[in-house]
């Protein structure tokens, strides 16, 4: 009986103990919440930030932090000729739209038309207004007379063109979105300078479409100037002349035959580094140089190490644009309601073009240099055409 008082009392006083604790402490572990519970970071990313990304982050710009919790839409994509699975502008343009999908800004209901010419372009956009897509994203310059018509027959419905330029006020509900393809190609036309061991490049476009096409073709032969200058070379560039805007093209952005063609013909000519900026037309190019293994190919759009590996001993780098970015972008806008209209430009200095990942063997004093260039492109020291006309 005694001992039993005995533990009656030793465990009140334990309770007693824990009670005084608590009573004298607890404010103090109010105060010190902040070391115990983790607090979110407030994100510093611009507007700008959103609409570009590094060259880097082009070669893969899945995102995989967590997106702010908004309400998913249907975003629709309507290609150009070339097909959703070129490899290159219209497959890029659509990985926007999938990585849209993993980060919840888009619903899985969200889908593609391809057009197969341009008597498609119309009634697939038609298709997509009855379909009530949230966003239409029409790929390509030459989409963009009936996406006119469509978003002025629709003003409350978003669009998205990429590749056009419309005039101020012609359609207030349609976001063209532009690439400052210039600067990324004088990269790659410096790079073929140096490679070159004929003293002779090319480059050749699918259709003549300004500045979807041509602008690649103008940083080109730009960059090429200023290997010259720089070095006191005369590397000449056959296929374009940016002074009088003309030059070859195979008028197509889907036949491979004549991408093989032509660059046959270039390589008659002495060129050994070649620039096609033609979709999948460009693989021609890359098929005949992998069977001559002497010539280097230059991609677009894509990083060809990773859409067209089986020629990756004769890709030399490739000439990204943020076509994926633009489109999750422009998702994400219209999903939480501050989508406008208007043209954004994805430029270098925000790294919204770059180049992918250059070959191996290229010698690391060139990329080096080209490294340099790069800079000197994102803060204006070096603008390309200011060069020589040599």
């Amino acid at each position: 009986m005694e001992s039993r008082t005995w533990w009656w009392i030793g465990g009140g006083a334990v309770v007693l103990a824990l009670i005084l604790f608590f009573a004298f402490t607890g404010d103090d572990a109010d105060d010190d919440t902040t070391t115990t519970i983790p607090v979110a970071a407030e994100s510093t990313t611009t507007e700008a930030d959103a609409a570009t990304t590094t060259t880097e982050a082009m070669e893969d710009t899945t995102t995989t932090e967590a997106t702010p919790a908004v309400e998913a839409i249907v975003a629709c994509q309507i290609t150009d000729t070339g097909g959703i699975d070129d490899k290159s502008f219209n497959q890029t343009a659509w990985k926007g739209v999938t990585d849209a999908i993993e980060l919840g800004l888009a619903t899985a209901d969200s889908d593609f038309l391809e057009s197969q010419s341009a008597t498609d372009y119309q009634p697939n956009i038609q298709a997509m207004l009855d379909k009530g897509c949230d966003l239409i994203i029409t790929v390509g310059f030459l989409l963009g007379a009936d996406t006119e018509v469509a978003a002025n027959a629709n003003p409350d419905q978003a669009f998205q063109i990429i590749d056009f330029l419309y005039d101020p006020g012609v359609a207030d509900n349609v976001q063209g979105a532009i690439f400052g393809t210039t600067d990324a190609a004088f990269l790659a036309g410096y790079l073929a300078a140096g490679m070159t061991e004929t003293g002779t490049v090319a480059t050749y476009g699918g259709i003549q479409i300004p500045c979807g096409v041509t602008c690649f073709m103008d940083g080109f032969v730009y960059g090429v100037r200023y290997y010259n200058e720089v070095n006191g070379t005369d590397v000449q560039t056959l296929g374009w002349n940016p002074e009088d805007q003309t030059g070859v093209f195979t008028g197509d952005f889907e036949d491979l035959s004549k991408g093989r063609a032509v660059t046959q013909s270039f390589v008659d000519e002495g060129a050994d580094v070649i620039l096609p900026v033609a979709g999948p037309v460009g693989e021609g190019s890359a098929a005949l140089a992998l069977e001559l293994e002497n010539v280097w190919v230059i991609g677009v759009d894509a990083d060809w190490f990773i859409t067209l590996p089986q020629y990756e001993t004769q890709i030399l780098t490739s000439v990204l644009k943020g076509l994926d970015v633009a489109v999750t972008t422009a998702i994400q806008e219209v999903a939480e309601g501050t989508f406008q209209g208007g043209t954004r430009l994805y430029a270098i200095a925000e790294d919204g073009v770059g180049l992918g990942p250059i070959n191996p063997d290229v010698p690391s004093e060139l990329q080096d240099e080209v490294a340099a260039i790069l800079e000197s492109l994102k803060d204006g020291s070096i603008v390309p055409g200011d060069q020589a006309l040599s």
